[in-house]
């Protein structure tokens, strides 16, 4: 392996053991709990779609007149993960982004879809992220998490968007997560089933394939540049960060709940 990749991944190694460990997932304990989740979870898997998407303009040519633009290895990876994120299956065959997907799941489990839609179509209309926040209603901790996505993402540098892509994005998802998924599944099979293949899929496409083509990615754009590599490590553990910080929103959201 890469000594530089190996260098990152230790040094966010105890991160992602608070994030696999987190005590958010001790307190789901029913349907309920889940859809608060949820409710949190799904900026991270917007903002991922925008992550990556920002690699894709800086990496290949999506201007007209065409032409080709950097390594073609680096096009070929970046616009496989893109295809794969941006329109999978879902349960049915249909084609879909994995966000769309995520949709499809909190609307049949009943979790509130208001405010991301309310969200996303601020954006659309022209508002700003802090006018959509309002907008909306974001919880502060969702905000934090965007907002620093979106500063890597105005940064411009693909090294940096390529590492926190690879490194500071990963959803770890956790064993005991998936056993209370499965677990739900087996009481509410008919509010439970996408989630449950959204999971399933994202661990199948993202958490294998995709990462060893992230991984390549980002050893290409960083090279043999140290500056790159101290940079793109500085920023993969600023994002396991602020994903602790969205779970940590959620833990508290769900606790409340539980007092009322």
């Amino acid at each position: 392996m890469n000594k530089a990749i190996q260098k990152i991944q230790d040094a966010i190694e105890p991160l992602r053991q608070e994030i696999i460990n987190h005590k958010v997932y001790g307190v789901i304990n029913d349907l309920e709990d889940l859809k608060i989740f949820m409710q949190f979870h799904v900026y991270a898997v917007w903002d991922f779609m925008s992550l990556l998407k920002s690699l894709q303009i800086n990496l290949t040519c999506t201007s007209l007149p065409w032409f080709p633009v950097g390594s073609g290895n680096i096009r070929y990876l970046i616009n496989e993960i893109v295809a794969g994120e941006e329109s999978d299956v879902d349960h049915s065959g249909v084609r879909k982004s994995h966000f769309e997907m995520y949709l499809d799941a909190m609307d049949q489990c009943g979790a509130d879809t208001a405010e991301i839609y309310s969200f996303v179509n601020a954006l659309k209309a022209g508002e700003d992220l802090n006018a959509a926040y309002l907008t909306a209603g974001t919880p502060a901790e969702a905000r934090a998490f965007v907002d620093f996505t979106f500063e890597i993402i105005n940064s411009g540098q693909a090294h940096l968007q390529a590492s926190t892509f690879t490194f500071g994005r990963e959803d770890l998802i956790p064993n005991m997560f998936l056993s209370i998924v499965n677990d739900l599944n087996q009481k509410f099979p008919d509010q439970i089933s996408l989630f449950k293949y959204y999971l399933d899929r994202h661990i199948e496409v993202d958490g294998d394939h995709h990462s060893h083509l992230a991984l390549e990615m980002t050893a290409d754009l960083c090279s043999d540049n140290q500056a790159y590599w101290e940079a793109a490590e500085t920023a993969s553990i600023e994002s396991l960060k602020k994903r602790l910080l969205l779970w940590d929103g959620a833990f508290e959201m769900i606790k409340a709940k539980s007092l009322v």
